[in-house]
């Protein structure tokens, strides 16, 4: 197993790709804690886990990233559950749909908070607290280099997302934390069918374009394994090739 006896926070755990990653961690030796906003869904998630993983792999920790205060207790209690901290999963985000010329400067600041500080708040206390050196992986998204209407302010995250990952892998170098990102295409969650362009048909889905959260986290288990020893700063397009032809 690629990560025996590593620990690693997973955010936005309680389903969908952070459920996918969580799984595929413990899957290979991992000990991981489940980080979300409420503790309904996440007690849920552990259940769903423990039918295949031991009950003390997993813990769960209620967090809001876009405050940095959550995000320090969380990893304070991932230490004292665990002992140790190696990888760090920035899956937690949101989506929200609206005109540019409706959006006021809180709408952005509602999307920012998450997709893009919440993982600066993450990646900090990584370079402050992971002493033995370890990996950060960030979920970005094929919005980052080709979007559509009314998503603005999660396109602009994501896309500061992987500026922030080549920064964030510069800095981690010295302390032997690599800094990484997957950047999904449609993957088989909520986001992708609750999105209203793809429900009105402004987006076209192709089924053979669709990945599944499992495709996402095996991508994400690579980049935070020895196998990746050599992969810093890089962004990993997980799309089934569907920015190819967007």
């Amino acid at each position: 197993m690629q990560l025996e006896g590593r620990v690693a926070i997973v955010t936005g755990a309680a389903g969908g790709i952070g459920l996918a990653t969580a799984r595929a961690l413990l899957r290979e030796g991992a000990r991981v804690m489940l980080a979300g906003r409420h503790q309904d869904t996440l007690d849920r998630a552990r259940t769903e886990l423990e039918r295949d993983a031991p009950a003390q792999h997993i813990a769960t920790g209620t967090c809001d990233v876009a405050h940095e205060d959550q995000v320090q207790d969380l990893v304070r209690a991932t230490l004292r559950q665990f002992g140790r901290w190696d990888v760090a999963v920035n899956n937690a985000g949101v989506m929200h749909f609206k005109p540019i010329a409706e959006q006021v400067a809180d709408d952005w600041r509602a999307t920012l908070d998450v997709d893009l500080i919440g993982a600066f708040h993450l990646i900090k206390h990584a370079f402050l607290l992971m002493e033995g050196g370890g990996a950060v992986v960030n979920v970005s998204s094929v919005h980052a280099c080709a979007t559509e209407q009314l998503v603005a302010p999660y396109a602009a995250a994501k896309a500061a997302l992987l500026s922030l990952t080549r920064s964030a892998a510069i800095e981690g170098k010295p302390k032997r934390i690599r800094v990484n990102a997957v950047v999904p295409g449609a993957i088989d969650t909520p986001m992708l069918w609750d999105n209203p362009n793809v429900k009105s048909g402004a987006e076209t889905i192709d089924p053979a374009d669709v990945g599944a959260p499992g495709d996402v986290a095996a991508a994400i288990v690579f980049l935070a394994s020895p196998q990746a020893a050599f992969v810093n700063g890089s962004a990993l397009l997980v799309d089934g090739g569907r920015l190819a032809h967007l």
